[in-house]
């Protein structure tokens, strides 16, 4: 049913703002706020693949037309993982370079490489809590469509993230997550 509200948002500011289209400025900071997908992958000894749904935002700050820095924050979560009663949930804050091409008129391809934290959080019906911190990265890309001078849509943005989180072992494990976001970006 969100999917559906998010949907049919995106939908009408895409028609409402088509009309109001102006020539692209230089704009020194962009938002996004939107809608993420994770796909965790826990690893070799944590059990089968699940799903987080949430949301993320980031801060973009431009430094050339084809260069910016970006702070990156999500949080997701899944009520029920695969069934066991336990609520998980994850936080990143990333942080890094973002590459874009703007020679389309509408559309801005990017890609970027950020770094940073992840925190993981579960708890068990009944009382149990855990929690812990690791490093994560989001190696990936999107695009942006311009449907106004302050206003753009970002229909897709695809990330592989990597977690470290410990799991059961004194050794950090390597999670192999893939993050799909979608939203809206204001230019500032």
């Amino acid at each position: 049913m969100r999917i559906r509200i998010v949907v049919s948002l995106l939908a009408f500011l895409t028609v409402c703002g088509g009309a109001a289209y102006a020539q692209e400025t230089p704009n020194k900071i962009d938002i996004f706020a939107g809608y993420s997908y994770v796909r965790a992958n826990p690893g070799p000894t944590s059990g089968d693949s699940f799903s987080l749904n949430g949301g993320s935002a980031s801060v973009t700050y431009h430094i050339r037309d084809w260069v910016s820095g970006v702070a990156d924050f999500g949080g997701y979560t899944n009520g029920d993982i695969l069934g066991t009663k336990v609520d998980g949930t994850l936080s990143t804050y990333l942080f890094g370079p973002r590459f874009s091409y703007r020679s389309y008129h509408h559309f801005k391809p990017f890609a970027e490489t950020l770094f940073g934290v992840g925190h993981a959080g579960a708890s068990i019906a009944g009382g149990a809590n855990g929690s812990q911190n690791a490093f994560a990265m989001a190696i990936g890309g999107g695009v942006d469509y311009r449907i106004g001078r302050r206003l753009s849509l970002r229909p897709l943005q695809v990330d592989y993230l990597l977690t470290r989180f410990k799991e059961g072992t004194p050794n950090n494990q390597t999670q192999n997550n893939l993050r799909a976001s979608t939203g809206i970006v204001i230019h500032f």
